[in-house]
Parts: C-alpha cells; sequence; structure tokens
C-alpha cells in the first residue's frame, strides 16, 4: 500500500505525553466537544491519540482528580455529569471566592496584567463573531483563571480554577439562556475596574455576573446524546 504525505507526516511526529494528551481532552470538555456523560474508552483514545493505553490512564486518572471525568470500575472513564446539587455548590463557592479575589487582582494588577485581560477578551469577542461558542465559552472560563492568578494567591487560584473547569460542564448541562453567553459588558465592565485599580467595583461587579450566570442554569436533570469520539477528536 502507498504510503502518503499525511501519513509520514504523522509518522514523524512524536506522540504526545500524557499531560498533552490530558490538556487536549481538558480543552475538548470546556469546549463542549465533549459532552457529560460521553464514554471515554480507552483503546478508542489510545488509537486516536496514537499512544499506549497507559499514557491514556494517566490522562484519564489526572482529569478524574480535577472531577472532569469520573471512573467507575467494571465501566470505565466518562466525562462527569454535575448533578444540581453539585451545580448550586459549585456556583455558590465561586460566588463566595471569586468577588474578593477580583477586589485581590485589581488592587494588585499592573499594566501589562490589564493588556493581558483585555487581549483575552478580543479573542473572545473573536469567537463569539465567529459563531464559535464552544471557544468563546472556554476563554471566558480562562479570564476568571487569569483574574484569579493576578491576585496572586496560588492556593485560591487553582481551586477557582478547578470551579471555573466544572462550571463548563454546568453549562452544558442546564445552561437555558444561550444569550447569557454573548452579553460581554460584564467581562468589560470587570476588567475596566481591575484597570482602575478599583477594588469595591471590581468585588461587586464579579459578584454580579457570577448571580448572573447562577440565574441562567435550569437545573434540572437533562439527558445527553453520546457522540462518537473519533467524529469529536480525530
Amino acid at each position: 500500500m502507498q504510503t502518503t504525505a499525511t501519513d509520514a507526516g504523522r509518522a514523524d511526529r512524536k506522540p504526545p505525553t500524557s499531560d498533552a494528551v490530558c490538556q487536549e481532552l481538558s480543552r475538548a470538555i470546556h469546549e463542549h466537544r465533549l459532552a457529560p456523560g460521553t464514554k471515554l474508552g480507552e483503546d478508542e483514545l489510545a488509537e486516536i491519540f496514537g499512544v499506549s493505553r497507559t499514557i491514556i490512564r494517566t490522562a484519564l486518572q489526572s482529569l478524574a482528580h480535577g472531577k472532569l471525568v469520573e471512573i467507575h470500575r467494571n465501566r470505565g472513564a466518562f466525562v462527569a455529569k454535575p448533578t444540581p446539587e453539585e451545580a448550586r455548590e459549585i456556583f455558590e463557592a465561586r460566588e463566595l471566592l471569586e468577588p474578593r479575589t477580583a477586589r485581590s487582582a485589581a488592587i494588585k494588577a499592573t499594566p501589562e496584567d490589564v493588556a493581558v485581560l483585555r487581549a483575552h477578551i478580543a479573542k473572545e469577542h473573536a469567537a463569539l463573531k465567529a459563531d464559535d461558542r464552544g471557544l468563546a465559552l472556554y476563554l471566558s472560563g480562562q479570564l476568571h483563571v487569569h483574574i484569579a492568578r493576578i491576585a496572586a494567591q496560588a492556593t485560591i487560584a487553582a481551586f477557582i480554577e478547578t470551579l471555573v473547569a466544572r462550571s463548563s460542564l454546568i453549562v452544558a448541562l442546564y445552561w437555558k439562556r444561550q444569550r447569557a453567553l454573548c452579553e460581554s459588558h460584564a467581562h468589560n465592565a470587570l476588567v475596566t475596574a481591575i484597570a482602575s485599580n478599583d477594588g469595591q467595583a471590581a468585588e461587586e461587579l464579579m459578584h454580579s455576573h457570577l448571580v448572573d450566570l447562577h440565574s441562567a442554569l435550569d437545573l434540572k436533570k437533562v439527558p445527553v446524546q453520546g457522540t462518537s469520539l473519533k467524529e469529536i477528536l480525530g
């Protein structure tokens, strides 16, 4: 059988590490390409990524540690499906933590930090304009992570990063107001407050923004259709 240029290019590439596989699966979950409840078969993923099952297993364990994946004995790994109770707890935790973190970020933010946030918002707007809602959602969540990092509170920032990641699953299951994704004025106002080093305004705006996101959820169980991993990741 004749080898094509594409096949040769794939053969020349080094197989990804478990960290790289973890990052790609995490990104697919954030962007709602991998829906809650999707089965993550080790054999199929190993074929898609061109790696051993050991690499896949390590990546899935990392995702399970961050609660993006659930591993069930004798059944395998699945993209996590937060319950309505878990959804409430996660957003309530964000409403408690992130406003105070936004205040700290506003007090500590440098012009370089603000430039990074504004560039991030520009990418979010570009994704919305291109109707790439998955990417826009991912970028929206990452803005919150960037703000937490600017606050220079490593332990809290890591916790917020986990909460933001789990929020993407909640949105996939319980989102009832698609327009909320397009309501970018909240992020613009928040970054403006941070740029002005106005801690109180940043705290109030973050709290209002998170309450609005919480109110855009319909916390009822929603069936999720399965999709081929090869179609999603291939």
